[in-house]
């Protein structure tokens, strides 16, 4: 079964380089760490990412989340948002 790249609907992390208007630009993001960061965030004043692209989830390294299947997500639709200084994955379900 083929799986597809979930496509992250809402991003309200604005300060991130690869957000515009509440989009991900990057072409993926990869989520993990201690928890389910997003390890694409960057804050800079350069803006980055593909202007005509909605960012998916590329890898995630959250085991212990339901969507995880071989270390990609199946998720349908991901969420970033704020979290300390930080962004995370609002979509992150423990099994």
């Amino acid at each position: 079964m083929a799986m597809n790249m979930p496509k992250i609907s809402k991003c309200d992390v604005t300060e991130c380089s690869y957000n515009k208007q509440n989009e991900c630009h990057a072409m993926a993001i990869t989520i993990g760490g201690l928890h389910a960061i997003c390890d694409t965030f960057l804050k800079t004043n350069i803006k980055g990412g593909v202007a005509d692209m909605i960012g998916g989830v590329g890898a995630c390294k959250i085991d212990m989340c339901k969507f995880n299947k071989s270390l990609e997500c199946s998720a349908s639709v991901i969420n970033v948002g704020h979290h300390s200084d930080h962004a995370d994955c609002k979509t992150f379900a423990a099994r």
